[in-house]
């Protein structure tokens, strides 16, 4: 979790994140004229020092005060609902001043401030702490100290407003809710109730306060306090999450609130204490480790499938804080190395959403694997296609790959047994479904009014382009997706000659496989600029041109013959790819190139990550060491954490990494690319129950050592320097 979440909404942002509009033109690209007066009502930000506090699908995002002024995008949201879009505290009507905030864990931040000046009061004479915390519900407590000379008196206020707005809308256009929410306040000060209803959806936002207010005036919260000379004051502040709509009964949390900041036995810190330990000569990554601990454990969400309790990796903070597909996954993958649970969860969670019809709304098909769940008003009303939304093409491809590589890493014959059907599924909707017309390759093209335009992990609406900047005709074919589908066929024949005991599938997808990478290298390749990958086919299997980080992620899955690998890292590598910081996701010699860009000239952690992997098996382990290092230095400009992204200026251009405006962070998928870059150092990998490593440490990194590595039911330990290490038993 960080103590400086900075996703802010701009115009940019929302143009490049909004689903692409009913009926897209043929060739024409989406038509976003209709944004233009939804992006000149954007709520302002809240500022790069803004903090936000989180606990598994619930966050309260903040300034540094501690303040939700209203019209922003702040506020506490839970279940994709916004309880309170105002939270702002003053004393004698004024606001106060930040001494200094942050956040102590992902659950917990503390806010110091003082007065300004005022009548009889002047500045800094007050000592005012915020403490919030997050864990059911949220409990805030306001402290003051006087430090005057003299007794005053204090007209503390909290002033309270919830528009329930559903989170589709907090960064764009909120629909004015208020004829629809009643206000309910006890009479003795002690409690103010705000409930929204809208046909089958009910929200609702309760506040107890402890001591009770002296009065509610409109909604606002105020006491009347006099303070003595040295004297203190404080009070609580309960918003319970879990309430009974249907009969009106609600209570505060009853916690004691140090017992509730210090959490003891809480399963999130539990789980990240028993990650693997890691000890290295090299400060930057002993940093780096820890912050993805902590962040890792932020983002975890409990869920269940079936009767299976299940934790998961969310995709970001502060707007992705559920389910997605393919970041999902992918984190889980990035995860593996220090222990399985997460990708266990994803595996077990996204198969009971796996799809079951063809429904256009949703982009549904049955075996395709979904991109993205939510559970707000437009959703649960059927406004919204995210009860969940299938809008992604790779996601099924990947959740195969996960599968494999979890057994790889615990042998885990039962769970993959338990599957079967769910493989067979995933591997039917990429025959039938995902190669649309049936020449081979997994293509993309919404149906539904509100899909994705984009459904490859560069889903922005200007993700995929020719070189010159032009759109390209849908349906398309990227190729990072038939990368994924060869892998994918791979590893499930190696399940099928294991676990699921069909040799005759095993054969069948090996052939198929061999068939793609063969079409594939042909169909694909260009000659030009010394050679290199088409970023996709377009609607008429003509080759999109642009040079793209997307054939790094054909190492990865091994598509690539051995002789154009060596040609394939040189381009990723060259200036007009490689910043500096990292590879670029366009190449700066393409005309469509955009540093920061969201898909066309940034640097994405992930995606470099994945880009080292590949390097990695191929036997470039320089090159690999080169990227990994870049991108671990970069991390050292923002406090340990890569963002979501970067943008892609060159590394001389400020001799510090350029921030891309509105990154998630932390982001699960740029949270987990460190533990890629440690496995390709040590090219840890398991083979048939055993950890086997061939370490090629930088010099600059030392010594690295993880302690007590969860593998195949048991701990390991590992230590490497240089090229020589060892692999045991933990004792």
């Amino acid at each position: 979790m960080t103590a400086h979440a900075t996703a802010q909404a701009t115009a940019q942002d929302v143009r490049e994140r909004r689903a692409t509009p009913a009926d897209p033109m043929p060739g024409a690209g989406p038509d976003f004229s209709y944004l233009d007066e939804e992006l000149r009502q954007i709520p302002p930000e809240l500022g790069h020092d803004a903090l936000a506090v989180l606990d598994g699908r619930s966050f309260m995002y903040s300034d540094p005060v501690g303040d939700v002024p209203a019209g922003s995008i702040g506020g506490l949201v839970s279940a994709d609902t916004r309880l309170l879009d105002k939270w702002q505290l003053t004393v004698n009507g004024q606001a106060l001043l930040n001494l200094r905030s942050g956040v102590v864990e992902h659950y917990h931040a503390a806010f110091f401030l003082t007065n300004p000046d005022m009548p009889d009061l002047p500045t800094n004479t007050i000592g005012v702490r915020r403490q919030r915390v997050m864990g059911g519900g949220m409990r805030e407590r306001i402290e003051m100290h006087s430090f005057a000379d003299h007794p005053v008196r204090l007209e503390v206020r909290v002033a309270i407003a919830s528009d329930f707005a559903d989170l589709f809308e907090i960064k764009e256009y909120v629909r004015d809710r208020t004829d629809q929410i009643a206000h309910d306040h006890a009479a003795d000060g002690s409690r103010l109730s705000l409930v929204y209803r809208n046909d089958s959806f009910i929200a609702r936002t309760d506040v107890f306060a402890n001591p009770s207010a002296t009065r509610i005036e409109g909604d606002d919260l105020v006491w009347d306090v006099e303070l003595p000379v040295g004297a203190s004051w404080s009070c609580d502040l309960d918003i319970p999450f879990s309430q009974d709509f249907d009969t009106g009964e609600i209570a505060p949390p009853r916690h004691d609130f140090t017992t509730f900041i210090s959490r003891s036995g809480d399963p999130v810190t539990e789980w990240r204490e028993q990650m693997a330990r890691l000890e290295s000569d090299s400060h930057a990554i002993e940093s780096i480790y820890g912050v993805t601990r902590k962040d890792l454990a932020a983002l975890r969400i409990p869920t269940r499938a079936g009767d299976e309790k299940a934790i998961l990796p969310a995709a970001g903070l502060p707007w992705f804080l559920t389910l997605f597909g393919r970041d999902t996954i992918i984190t889980a993958y990035q995860t593996l190395t220090i222990g399985p649970s997460l990708a266990r969860g994803t595996l077990v969670e996204l198969a009971a959403f796996q799809g079951t019809e063809c429904n256009d709304f949703k982009d549904e098909e049955p075996g395709k694997i979904l991109h993205e769940v939510r559970t707000g008003e437009l959703t649960q009303l059927g406004l919204r296609p995210h009860n969940p939304y299938y809008g992604t093409a790779d996601a099924t491809p990947l959740w195969l790959i996960l599968l494999s590589e979890y057994w790889r890493w615990t042998g885990d014959d039962r769970l993959v047994e338990s599957m079967r059907d769910n493989v067979s599924a995933a591997l039917d909707w990429i025959d039938l479904y995902g190669d649309r017309d049936g020449d081979g390759y997994v293509e993309y093209q919404t149906r539904s009014p509100q899909g994705l335009g984009n459904q490859c992990w560069r889903d922005s609406w200007d993700g995929v382009l020719y070189s010159d900047g032009k759109m390209p005709p849908l349906p398309i074919a990227t190729c990072e997706i038939q990368g994924y589908v060869y892998d994918a066929k791979m590893r499930v024949a190696e399940l099928a000659d294991g676990p699921l005991a069909d040799p005759t599938l095993a054969r069948t997808l090996r052939d198929e496989a061999e068939q793609l990478r063969v079409r594939f290298n042909e169909d694909f390749w260009i000659d030009r600029r010394g050679g290199y990958y088409a970023l996709g086919l377009d609607g008429d299997k003509r080759p999109i041109d642009s040079m793209t980080s997307d054939m790094g992620h054909l190492l990865w899955s091994g598509i690539v013959p051995d002789d154009r690998a060596g040609t394939l890292v040189q381009q990723l590598m060259s200036d007009q790819l490689f910043s500096g910081w990292g590879i670029r996701t366009m190449a700066s010699s393409d005309p469509a190139y955009f540093p920061i860009g969201y898909h066309r000239g940034t640097v994405w952690p992930h995606d470099n990550s994945i880009i080292v992997m590949g390097m990695t098996r191929y036997g470039y382990r320089d090159d690999a060491n080169r990227l990994s290092m870049a991108l671990i230095d970069a991390a050292t400009f923002s406090d340990h954490r890569l963002p979501e992204a970067f943008s892609g200026y060159n590394r001389g251009y400020g001799n510090f990494p350029i921030p891309y405006p509105t990154a998630c962070s932390p982001q699960a998928w740029a949270t987990g690319a460190p533990l890629l870059f440690l496995r390709s150092m040590l090219c840890l990998e398991p083979r048939a129950g055993e950890l086997t490593m061939s370490p090629d440490l930088p010099e600059e990194v030392g010594r690295v050592a993880f302690k007590g590595l969860k593998a195949f039911g048991t701990r390991w330990d590992i230590e490497a320097i240089g090229r020589k290490g060892y692999v045991r038993l933990a004792r």
